[in-house]
């Protein structure tokens, strides 16, 4: 396994992350998603740390903090062997304080988050989403107070837009509070639009990308293809709602793509679109998922090589867009690279 530094900071993170959306699963979307119980758990733990997978990411709100608890007992025993990051912001009731950033509402999610994980510390802690209602300051200033109390490592934030992000890295500078040093954030060959904003601002700021849902929102697991009716068992049935859209004739595109590149390479479509995630600047860790050994030991199977440049030149190729505006006049060939870092 491969081991990158996470933007410009000290933390260390293998280059494929585990995702625990699927512990504990309950409800409409994270019931689709999995409902791996702690016995299934500790077994793909097993098998993550075995392939040197360190890192395992979760939320509050992934199924009311079943995820939480379910990963906190599947490491017993072993706290020292893995890094733990988890998120909060987004709502988890319909109290005062149940959603958003606010001083009472982080302080309340760490020490939830501290007991459902039966750790004293949480390595990552990232905010879910941008609070507009909550001073940034106050934020900041809680967070520091957390790191300081030994309770956080690093700080990460989540789907938050460019001005929101450089907003929160100025006033951090300011204040001398604690930078955010990763962004979580939505990143596939079938949803490139972080490259337009939020990679050039990583790759400035020294902020590295985690990327959740590398495989479109199970789009580019190599089930899906033109002509072919959606297969009976994909989750996308319970959950397409919830995700990201994606236009049709887009995912044939790149999946026709994906699939001359998979005849080359011997290697499993869901293989390939992760492998090219890893060669694009700023991504520090492709956080992947799975409800069964099969599904993890697939996608453990995108590490340890490397995509040619001309099969990553037909996968860019297929799964360009134009960029909006004011993006797209400095996305054309001749005049971006004199403008911006490369992108790729």
């Amino acid at each position: 396994m491969e081991y990158r530094r996470v933007g410009a900071s000290g933390l260390k993170v293998p280059a494929l992350s585990f995702g625990a959306g699927t512990f504990g699963g309950s409800g409409d979307l994270f019931g689709a998603w999995g409902t791996t119980d702690a016995r299934e758990a500790r077994r793909l733990v097993d098998i993550c740390l075995d392939a040197g997978v360190t890192m395992f990411d979760t939320a509050d709100v992934y199924s009311d903090g079943a995820s939480e608890e379910v990963l906190g007992e599947a490491i017993k025993g072993r706290r020292d062997k893995v890094l733990l990051s988890t998120k909060t912001s987004l709502p988890m009731g319909e109290g005062p304080d149940d959603a958003g950033s606010s001083r009472s509402r982080l302080i309340k999610a760490c020490e939830n988050a501290l007991r459902r994980l039966r750790t004293d510390h949480i390595d990552l802690f990232q905010l879910h989403a941008f609070d507009a209602g909550t001073p940034i300051e106050e934020v900041l200033s809680t967070l520091d107070d957390l790191v300081r109390a030994g309770k956080i490592r690093y700080l990460g934030v989540s789907n938050f837009s460019g001005w929101q992000l450089m907003k929160s890295l100025a006033i951090a500078a300011e204040r001398g509070h604690p930078r955010y040093v990763a962004h979580q954030v939505y990143y596939s060959l079938v949803g490139r639009d972080y490259e337009w904003e939020l990679m050039p601002l990583g790759l400035d700021q020294g902020v590295g990308a985690l990327v959740w849902s590398p495989l479109g929102w199970g789009r580019l697991t190599g089930k899906i293809r033109r002509g072919q009716p959606l297969p009976a068992r994909s989750r996308l049935h319970q959950t397409a709602e919830y995700g990201p859209p994606v236009e049709q004739e887009q995912l044939y595109r790149v999946v026709d793509a994906l699939d001359e590149v998979a005849a080359e390479t011997g290697k499993a479509v869901p293989q390939i679109a992760i492998n090219w995630l890893l060669q694009r600047p700023t991504v520090a860790s492709v956080i992947i998922g799975a409800r069964t050994e099969e599904q993890l030991l697939q996608n453990l199977g995108a590490v340890g090589w490397t995509l040619a440049p001309e099969q990553i030149a037909k996968l860019n190729a297929a799964s360009g867009v134009t960029a909006p505006y004011p993006y797209f006049p400095y996305h054309r060939q001749e005049g971006f690279a004199r403008l911006s870092p490369p992108l790729g």
